[in-house]
């Protein structure tokens, strides 16, 4: 049997200057040595996984964080933090709080620039990787696309309009049912004091986004140093990995094994089945 709720977590984290709490979701048995971890995008939450995490944890117990300014985690006072250098040592401690030599790590776009980074260094706590339409180089089109809309703080009259605008937000997901639609909201769309309902999001994460270029500097020195059996996902309709990105990346570094998915765009999901299917492939796959 597996839960239909996760646990939810928090452990405590050291930024420049004082302390925050990082929450994070997790499923299956809290003794299991076998630990996914799974790390959702720039405006998104860990409870995005919960078709995913549910399934895994039979075999595996999964983690899913919500990165600091969204989701039950912090809001920080200097939104400079909002980057991926302190994403990197949140889930460093993370980690290390769940006692564990390393996690198979489920990255989706702004997670699988946490755990590229993460994975390039020495004595990474990672014992495999999949980046879920992200990669080392980034596509103008997708970076527009995004920094257009991140960091805005609609107000909705009820929870219906909130979802009518994240799968208008969202519409590169791909086809979903009305039901995958309502899980993917539940927890994007939340109620305020006031009684508006507002995206879940300190809205300053956008901050550190729109003051970076977008033409930023190739990570392929990085993804080259990691050593650990690697997969990227694509959206076959992706704005934002190139296929000629995606086909490099299968060339050099961990010459990662490749899996696109037709009809989406950015980015998968891991709700419908055959797409949960590849995530189950890569945890089993040979080291």
């Amino acid at each position: 049997m597996t839960a239909a709720e996760p646990e939810l977590r928090s452990v405590t984290c050291a930024h420049p200057g004082g302390l925050h709490r990082l929450a994070y979701w997790q499923w299956g048995d809290p003794d299991n040595p076998s630990v996914v971890m799974c790390v959702h995008g720039l405006t998104r939450t860990g409870r995005d996984f919960d078709a995913l995490a549910q399934r895994l944890s039979a075999r595996h117990r999964v983690v899913c964080p919500d990165m600091i300014g969204r989701g039950a985690s912090d809001r920080v006072a200097d939104p400079m933090l909002y980057q991926v250098p302190q994403y990197v040592a949140d889930c460093v401690t993370l980690i290390a709080r769940l006692d564990v030599p390393s996690v198979a790590w489920v990255g989706t776009s702004m997670g699988g620039l946490i755990g590229l980074l993460l994975a390039s260094l020495d004595g990474a706590p990672l014992s495999r990787l999949l980046l879920n339409d992200v990669g080392p180089v980034l596509s103008l089109e997708g970076l527009s696309r995004i920094r257009d809309y991140v960091g805005a703080d609609p107000a909705f009259a009820s929870f219906e309009e909130g979802e009518a605008r994240v799968r208008e937000l969202a519409a590169g997901f791909g086809p979903l049912t009305d039901a995958q639609w309502r899980l993917l909201t539940r927890h994007t769309v939340v109620r305020r004091d006031d009684g508006t309902w507002r995206l879940h999001y300190d809205p300053r994460i956008a901050e550190p986004f729109r003051q970076m270029p977008l033409e930023a500097p190739p990570l392929w020195p990085l993804y080259d140093r990691i050593p650990c059996p690697t997969w990227v996902v694509r959206g076959a309709e992706s704005d934002l990995l190139s296929d000629a990105t995606a086909d490099e990346m299968t060339r050099r570094g961990p010459r990662a094994h490749r899996v696109d998915v037709a009809g989406v765009g950015h980015a998968p999901t891991f709700i419908p089945d055959d797409q949960i299917a590849i995530v189950e492939r890569f945890l089993a796959a040979p080291a």
